[in-house]
């Protein structure tokens, strides 16, 4: 039984970094209906930058922290309006295309900026456990449980209770009517790129503790976070969380009780058999558009 409660918190703090990953692919396919393939490259690359501040510059944690989820917000407003915005209307053939090519680049430049050696962040929780008589929990499992719910919490209180939150919900429902009401649609899409960027930036720093960053450990997360969000439902927010949540601990779980090779093969099973009962993921519904 302790056991399955480790393995059990270990695969729920590793899938909260993939529902966070998986959160920025559905935050921009609601706003603007593109899949970034960029997404965990964005993570990645957010991790080399709170390494940068605060492994390099010495910079305090939290202030680190910070800094690097500026720097990646203001790097996906960027990134939607040189890569994206200039192809939208094109077939989306060719913005999946361009998201791909985006992550390809990205993992060369870290590769040639920070080179292809492997990398941890030191953080307040790295050390330490909390003992529940014969059970032992690390901080740095439970502080990526905590800090997961504390910014879904937060996004949760921005799309519901703000003006902006409004806006950008309208407009993932209708760019058209949200545009026609006023809402400036184009500055709404960048916002939610630099969202998505800083939420994946809080998973790359999340990750720190529990792994090395690398230039290749974007993709390699990217594509299970894809999975989770197509589990969860590819249009649902709260779907995206628990559908990382449910991979982390089908791999986590996978990799103790079975072979070791079962562990990145199973999520993907669990996933086929979801797709073939519930096509639309676990809390994805029905869409009807007229064409």
């Amino acid at each position: 039984m302790l056991d399955f409660v480790q393995q059990l918190v270990s695969g729920i703090a590793l899938g909260c970094v993939y529902g966070l990953i998986a959160l920025g692919f559905v935050l921009v396919y609601k706003a603007t209906e593109v899949v970034n393939f960029a997404q965990g490259d964005l993570m990645m690359l957010g991790g080399f930058f709170a390494f940068t501040f605060i492994g390099i510059l010495g910079f305090n944690y939290w202030v680190g922290f910070a800094c690097a989820v500026a720097a990646m917000a203001l790097f996906g407003m960027l990134a939607e309006r040189l890569v994206v915005r200039p192809i939208l209307g094109y077939p989306q053939f060719s913005i999946i295309m361009a998201t791909i090519g985006l992550g390809y680049f990205l993992r060369s430049v870290v590769g040639m900026i920070w080179g292809t050696d492997d990398f941890k962040i030191e953080t307040p929780f790295s050390q330490g456990v909390v003992r529940l008589g014969s059970l032992v929990l690390a901080y740095d499992k439970l502080s990526v449980i905590a800090a997961t719910i504390i910014l879904c919490a937060l996004l949760y209180l921005f799309f519901n209770r703000t003006m902006l939150g409004t806006a950008m919900r309208a407009s993932s429902e209708n760019m058209l009517a949200a545009y026609y009401m006023g809402i400036p649609v184009k500055r709404v899409v960048s916002i939610v790129w630099a969202i998505s960027a800083a939420v994946a930036t809080c998973a790359g720093v999340l990750l720190a503790p529990i792994t090395f960053i690398h230039s290749n450990v974007g993709l390699v997360l990217g594509l299970k976070a894809f999975p989770a969000a197509v589990l969860g439902g590819f249009g649902s927010i709260p779907g995206a969380v628990v559908g990382g949540v449910l991979i982390g601990v089908i791999e986590s779980m996978a990799g103790f009780y079975l072979a070791e090779g079962w562990k990145d093969v199973a999520p993907y099973i669990v996933l086929l058999m979801v797709l073939l009962l519930k096509p639309e993921g676990l809390f994805g519904v029905h869409m009807r558009k007229k064409v």
